[in-house]
């Protein structure tokens, strides 16, 4: 019996990883009706990350929270075997705000803040925090506030909330933050590798999409600059250059310094709770995918962790995405030996969005049976 690991991460705009796994699955089926098909949808610690935790039996808890622009949002973490997994976008993700230079600059991280309180509230062990797609460049200032931590001016008053701000800063309180915690570990799931500062920092590389132009740019950089500079002068480990403090708009940067936290591979955290290694191990063919198929993805992203994978076992690996812009040469050092992009077979760019998972159940039926035909 042929073993087929279905493992894509999100269609970001169309498909959730659970979503994208089951239509593929769909497509599998209707190839080789008799196959063992295995669904291990994937992610990466970007958004996406809590729907493939409760595949894998978390538990989603959710509670309103104080959004990137002070407007409650509906936000969510997942409990799973003690640990809380918190997403920061689902409370300061870029899909609540219309960027540009006045978001860039006001949108803050207090929400994530509320969430770790939460899960600290109701007994959580263990917390590990996902930083991808925030709107925020708040270097996580607003998540250590909301957690008790006093961010202030040269008088000693508050700055306030948004990266924009931090340009007063002088000086961080972080004990109230520690005495809360208590033995709670922190984990940041990241694989993003930026640092905070400089021309790949959090403002340089991630505030153009937030709607950041030069000038908040620079802006943004200095304050973050001097948001390193106070917490140092708190006891922190420097953080400006240290690689993935960058992510999140530097929300990694402040679960470091401020809460402890070690940085840890978000692929790899996710991949050993879903099992995904270990069917890699058995299978005779894996699939992978994602929204976009780029040079980001050989950056440590899912797909290209999954394509180590069946490497690493010699399993022939197929791959599916909304549309693909790596060339031939850069799929056969991923191992790919089939590949299909949803935008080669639709009219447009919408109708490869609404239709997705039609268009990846019949693009995996066709790899799938010329696959086999082999």
């Amino acid at each position: 019996m042929t073993r087929v690991v279905i493992a894509p991460d999100k269609f970001k705009g169309s498909l959730t990883a659970v979503e994208a796994a089951a239509a593929i699955a769909h497509g599998v089926r209707d190839a080789l009706p008799e196959a063992e098909v295995s669904s291990c949808p994937v992610a990466d610690g970007g958004e996406g990350t809590l729907d493939v935790l409760v595949a894998a039996g978390g538990r989603l808890v959710e509670l309103p929270v104080r959004g990137p622009l002070d407007d409650s949002v509906d936000a969510s973490y997942v409990t799973l075997d003690g640990t809380a997994y918190i997403e920061s976008a689902r409370a300061c993700g870029i899909e609540f705000v219309e960027p540009s230079p006045e978001v860039a600059l006001a949108a803050h991280t207090w929400g994530v803040g509320e969430l770790l309180a939460h899960a600290l509230d109701n007994g959580a062990r263990r917390l590990v925090l996902t930083v991808g797609g925030t709107a925020s460049t708040d270097g996580g200032a607003g998540m250590l506030a909301a957690l008790g931590a006093g961010v202030f001016d040269a008088f000693g008053a508050p700055v306030g909330l948004g990266g924009g701000t931090l340009g007063r800063v002088a000086s961080a309180e972080l004990g109230p933050v520690r005495e809360r915690l208590g033995s709670v570990e922190v984990a940041v799931a990241t694989d993003v590798t930026n640092p905070l500062l400089g021309p790949r920092g959090a403002a340089a590389i991630f505030g153009p999409q937030k709607g950041a132009g030069p000038r908040e740019v620079e802006q943004l950089d200095e304050s973050l600059s001097r948001w390193a500079q106070a917490l140092r002068n708190a006891g922190t480990p420097d953080v400006s250059d240290l690689p993935g403090a960058g992510a999140g708009g530097g929300v990694a940067a402040g679960a470091i310094a401020g809460l402890g936290a070690t940085v840890e591979s978000g692929f790899q955290l996710i991949a050993g709770l879903t099992g995904v290694a270990g069917a890699i191990e058995r299978a005779d063919l894996v699939i992978t995918g994602e929204g976009s198929l780029d040079e980001q993805s050989l950056d440590g992203k899912a797909p290209a962790g999954i394509a180590a994978r069946a490497r690493e076992h010699a399993v022939p690996l197929m791959v599916l995405a909304g549309r693909i812009q790596l060339d031939e040469s850069q799929l056969a050092g991923l191992g790919v030996v089939g590949s299909a992009a949803l935008i080669d077979h639709a009219p447009s760019l919408d109708h490869a969005r609404a239709h997705a998972a039609t268009l990846l159940r019949e693009r995996a039926g066709e790899l799938v049976r010329a696959w086999a035909r082999t």
